[in-house]
């Protein structure tokens, strides 16, 4: 078994993969149906020393972002980040519904429960060195239940 398909087991499993500084834990993306244009993925990220995940990107989608939702008076709104997601060090940062997450748009198939998708995350380390740390997770897609604010607002 190569070192590639066991890193990708391990991901299907939910265990922990690293990459030097970064641990990601519990990826998923959402499943989605033939025709629709956008989906989310979620995890949980840890850096040892800190870090900003700065982009992301899947051969399955055309555009891929990283995205906050959060209330604003009585309206809950979602906007990319474009100067990233703030690790900091040695704290969980939880992508989750709702919250912070991953957003792939344009997405070119249908994601299918059970199925799993490549997904890149470029990270800058804590001291803004310019060099990016790159990840390649594999990622097991999976149904949620209910339809709650995330889903809704995930209409591109």
């Amino acid at each position: 078994m190569t070192l590639k398909t066991l890193v990708f087991a391990a991901a299907l499993m939910g265990s922990i993969v690293h990459a030097q500084s970064v641990e990601v834990k519990d990826a998923w993306v959402r499943t989605s149906v033939p025709g629709q244009r956008g989906t989310g993925a979620f995890m949980k990220l840890t850096a040892k020393d800190g870090a900003t995940l700065v982009a992301v990107s899947s051969p399955v989608a055309g555009v891929s972002e990283v995205h906050e939702m959060k209330m604003e008076g009585d309206i809950m709104k979602m906007r990319a980040l474009p100067a990233g997601l703030l690790l900091p060090a040695g704290k969980t940062v939880e992508l989750k519904p709702g919250g912070y997450h991953l957003m792939l748009m344009d997405l070119k198939t249908a994601l299918p429960k059970d199925s799993t998708i490549p997904l890149t995350l470029v990270f800058k380390d804590a001291k803004g060195v310019e060099s990016r740390l790159e990840l390649k997770v594999p990622v097991a897609v999976s149904a949620v239940s209910g339809a709650g604010p995330a889903a809704a607002a995930h209409k591109h």
